[in-house]
């Protein structure tokens, strides 16, 4: 096979939880305040300090709700000589001590750490644990999680999405017409019977409890999401708890797949 088709990472279960509730902590955050976002990968931001930062920004998609200026966020800050811009943008206060990320780049590295410590039991048992696998009818596409060595001997092949996106305590997914998710969507509906396939939703704010499919953003991915739900695709809307200290797991939303119309 060729190199660049081999799995990223490989990893295997051992039983060590972490030490406290905190799946994925934060390193120490800077308090600031949003002043705007610009060009997709940027924001200026205004330290509590008083000086004002060019922040990179991962979310290059809308932010539906939680692109907010002049609300309070917290940055990260590297110290590697090759970055042009030292400081991530990782969190915003949406409203009063509830916060969303806004690093995309969190919820796999969160859902690595629940699968380690095998935190989700909708999934059952699985030994290994592979990242960024290629799969689908043109092996172009590559699943997030693939967990091997089951109960059931069944590989389970898992997609990750972030969600920041919510009306009331409703979470929806999309927030803006995807080809891409529409094309995963695809992609797990099209693995053979004797494979699992899981869409897992992390929901990265805390305040919402139930989630839908955003049909006014992208009526098409809800169509597509309710024929992967007939042919056997799963879905596991996961909620969590954003803090500047942490993440925090708190189980599944209800899942209500009509809610998010109209």
């Amino acid at each position: 096979m060729d190199n660049q088709m081999q799995p990223s990472e490989v990893f295997f279960w051992f039983p060590v939880m972490p030490s406290s509730d905190w799946i994925y902590p934060f390193p120490p955050l800077l308090s600031g305040t949003l002043i705007k976002r610009y060009k997709r990968f940027f924001a200026d931001i205004e330290l509590d300090t008083g000086e004002t930062i060019v922040a990179h920004c991962p979310n290059t998609g809308p932010m539906t709700g939680v692109y907010l200026p002049g609300n309070r966020v917290m940055v990260s800050v590297s110290d590697s000589p090759t970055r042009k811009l030292p400081y991530t943008w990782e969190l915003i206060e949406i409203e009063e001590k509830v916060w969303a990320g806004t690093n995309t780049a969190l919820p796999n590295r969160a859902i690595e750490s629940l699968l380690l410590a095998k935190a989700l039991p909708e999934l059952g048992d699985y030994h290994q644990i592979q990242k960024e696998v290629p799969y689908g009818q043109d092996k172009k596409s590559r699943i997030d999680f693939l967990l091997t060595g089951t109960d059931t001997h069944r590989p389970i092949f898992v997609e990750v999405k972030n969600t920041t996106w919510a009306r009331g305590t409703l979470a929806l997914f999309p927030d803006t017409v995807t080809a891409r998710g529409q094309k995963h969507l695809q992609e797990l509906m099209s693995l053979p019977p004797q494979a699992r396939a899981v869409m897992l939703y992390f929901i990265n704010r805390g305040d919402c409890t139930q989630f839908a499919p955003g049909d006014q953003a992208d009526p098409v991915y809800r169509q597509l999401l309710r024929q992967a739900i007939d042919r056997g695709v799963e879905v596991l809307p996961c909620r969590f708890e954003i803090t500047p200290q942490g993440v925090r797991y708190l189980g599944l939303a209800e899942f209500k797949i009509e809610a998010g119309m109209g």
